[in-house]
């Protein structure tokens, strides 16, 4: 067993797959909840407060995110984790990479974070470090390639993607609702479309299905929906439960 210390924790490193340690000298934006344990002098001030407001001004251009974010202020070591997920950190140099939110557990004051045109998404530019986390390892894919929308943790350095429907797949009631709300039931209906250059950053295994219900991920694009889109989903509903009852 290995008992660790300041002076024997890496600098900037894994520990190991599941955390990552951080060398704090500067201000960087953690996410909240990803702090297991620290070395040292580390303050932890939330967004807004008068000492940060020209630090979030200039790196912290994702309002939508803005409270799922703190800034580790002093000097010590850092160790994040997210729920026995992989970590690894990414070094961008005068590059831009795009990261799935709930994915990114922290980055330096140096690199702006901004909100990605697809959804759900933070699209990090500048030069500095990014740290996030993943269902499993992450696999790099040259473009052009199609990817399982749940697969997909970011991408680096090529255009926003877009997605792509296969029809011929969408059929019954639940992909019908899928169409309305986005909710996907597999990759073999619907994939995110990458072309151009640049790398794909993959997971290992889909991220939001394994576990879940097909009612819970349904449940969760509700607040995203608008009322005509409401009202087309409860006819749906209503007219695959009367098939049901005939049946």
């Amino acid at each position: 067993m290995t008992i660790y210390n300041p002076s024997t924790l890496p600098k900037n490193d894994n520990l190991n797959r599941f955390s990552y340690v951080i060398d704090v000298k500067e201000q960087i934006f953690i996410r909240k909840g990803k702090m297991i344990a620290f070395y040292g002098e580390l303050r932890f001030e939330a967004m807004g407060s008068s000492v940060l407001d020209l630090i979030v001004r200039t790196a912290f251009n994702a309002p939508k995110y803005v409270h799922h974010f703190v800034v580790a202020n002093g000097q010590g070591q850092l160790i994040l984790g997210d729920n026995g997920n992989d970590l690894a950190c990414y070094d961008l140099d005068n590059a831009n990479m795009t990261i799935r939110a709930k994915n990114l557990l922290g980055f330096t004051k140096d690199v702006v974070c901004q909100e990605s045109t697809l959804p759900g998404y933070l699209t990090m530019i500048g030069t500095g470090k990014v740290i996030a986390s993943s269902n499993g390892p992450v696999h790099f894919l040259e473009l052009p390639c199609r990817v399982d929308e749940q697969a997909v943790l970011g991408w680096a350095d090529c255009p926003s993607p877009s997605y792509h429907y296969d029809y011929a797949h969408v059929q019954g009631w639940a992909s019908a609702a899928g169409a309305l709300t986005g909710f996907t039931l597999s990759g073999e209906e619907k994939q995110i479309d990458f072309t151009g250059a640049g790398t794909v950053l993959v997971q290992s295994s889909e991220l939001d299905t394994v576990g879940s219900s097909t009612l819970s991920h349904l449940l969760s694009q509700l607040p995203l929906l608008g009322q005509d889109d409401l009202n087309k989903l409860s006819a749906s509903a209503q007219q695959q439960m009367k098939e049901n009852r005939q049946s």
